[in-house]
C-alpha cells in the first residue's frame, strides 16, 4: 500500500522538506509514504477564489491514482487520536487500495473534490502553515504505523 500526500504547493522551507523526508524514509517498503506536490494557482487579479480552487482541484485530481481511497484534510473533518488513526491505518491497509490524503491550498479544497472523499479528517483545531501540515501528517502516520507494528516509537 502506498500512502500518498497530495498537496498544493511545491516550494516549502528547507527545514520542512528535511523533517518530512526524515519521517518518509522510516516507513517500511510495503507501506511507502510519498509526497505529490502540485502547483498552487497564481493569486492574480481577476480570478475568483472559486476559480483558483477549481484549478488546484484539477491538479490534485490528476495526481491521484485511480481507485485510491480518498481522505481529505478539512477543518470540519473528524478528529482522531493516534490510536484511532492506527486502527484506521490497519483497516486501510486491509482494504488493498492506495491511500491518497489531500491537502488543499491557501483557500482550501475545491468543493467538487471534497465531494469525492471517502473520509474527512482534521489534523488540528488550529490553522497551520502548509509546511507544518506535511510534517505533522507524516509524523502522525508514522506514529500510527509504529503502533500497529508494535514498534516502541509510540508510548502511552
Amino acid at each position: 500500500m502506498r500512502l500518498l500526500l497530495i498537496a498544493v504547493g511545491q516550494r516549502m522551507p528547507a527545514w520542512a522538506d528535511t523533517a518530512y523526508e526524515d519521517f518518509a524514509k522510516r516507513f517500511p517498503p510495503e507501506m511507502r509514504l510519498e509526497l505529490k506536490a502540485v502547483k498552487a494557482e497564481p493569486r492574480t487579479a481577476g480570478k475568483t477564489v472559486e476559480q483558483m480552487m477549481v484549478a488546484e482541484g484539477a491538479r490534485l485530481e490528476a495526481a491521484c491514482p485511480k481507485g485510491a481511497r480518498r481522505v481529505i484534510l478539512d477543518e470540519r473533518g473528524e478528529r482522531v487520536t493516534t490510536l484511532q488513526l492506527a486502527e484506521r491505518l490497519e483497516r486501510w491497509k486491509h482494504d488493498g487500495r492506495d491511500l491518497a490524503i489531500f491537502i488543499g491550498g491557501p483557500d482550501g479544497l475545491d468543493p467538487a473534490l471534497k465531494a469525492t472523499a471517502d473520509e474527512k479528517l482534521r489534523l488540528s483545531d488550529l490553522t497551520l502553515p502548509h509546511a507544518f501540515v506535511r510534517v505533522l501528517l507524516a509524523e502522525g502516520l508514522y506514529r500510527a504505523w509504529s503502533v500497529q507494528a508494535g514498534h516502541p516509537y509510540h508510548r502511552e
